[in-house]
């Protein structure tokens, strides 16, 4: 694939296709979509999300002014208050007090926090590696989810709903024409290609670590 001439989200979206895959294949995601496990199972991957977009979120309001990372930057897509919905719905209003993230999400939440605020190339690639995840599978997850788990947009799967994003398809398309116009040389591309990558293994492994919920589910069904 010539790199001189293939658009750079292109680019992107092949060199992370594996990695991708290996994501949407773990044992925890198979279970949760086909309805496999119970509320609480359920309901720790909302607290994995909380400490990640909690970190990501806080990075992006130090590089909303940045020239490269800036255009980036859309409160359409801020998460956080609807993870803290939907906790409060989930775990009720001393969540705060009940939630411990695996050492897999902690070690996700401080890679951002490390890089994304010193590093603009590396803020886009844990930008585009979750927000861009969560307006395509995610958005078919949050299908998946509601009619499985009995949530709502409004009560715990207010995470998957983009009220201000109307139509997401036209809005993707957007966002890689922006990753496409990034004023990179091949050094700044190759740092962001390769933060995807670490991105991408960061959340492999809190997938990982959700995978025990999907043995203890199934030895309450046997039960």
């Amino acid at each position: 694939m010539s790199t001189t001439s293939t658009p750079f989200s292109t680019r992107l979206r092949a060199a992370s296709w594996e990695a991708h895959q290996t994501a949407e294949s773990q044992r925890y995601v198979s279970a949760l979509v086909a309805g496999d496990l119970d509320q609480a199972g359920y309901t720790a991957l909302v607290v994995q999300h909380h400490a990640i977009y909690e970190a990501l979120e806080a990075t992006a309001d130090t590089m909303r002014h940045d020239p490269l990372a800036g255009p980036f930057v859309d409160d359409a897509l801020t998460r956080l208050p609807a993870l803290t919905t939907d906790l409060e719905f989930l775990l009720g209003p001393d969540w705060r007090q009940r939630i411990e993230p695996a050492p897999a999400t902690i070690s996700y939440a401080a890679r951002v926090a490390e890089v994304c605020t010193s590093s603009p190339a590396r803020f886009i690639a844990h930008h585009y590696t979750r927000y861009l995840g969560d307006l395509s599978g995610g958005l078919h997850i949050g299908r998946s989810l509601t009619r499985h788990y009995g949530l709502t947009g409004d009560a715990g799967a207010a995470f998957y709903r983009f009220d201000r994003i109307t139509n997401p398809k036209a809005y993707k398309d957007a966002y890689r024409a922006r990753l496409d116009s990034l004023p990179l040389d091949e050094t700044g591309r190759t740092v962001l290609l390769d933060e995807v990558l670490v991105a991408y293994r960061h959340n492999s492994a809190v997938l990982a670590a959700l995978a025990p919920l999907v043995a203890a589910n199934g030895a309450e069904a046997a039960a």
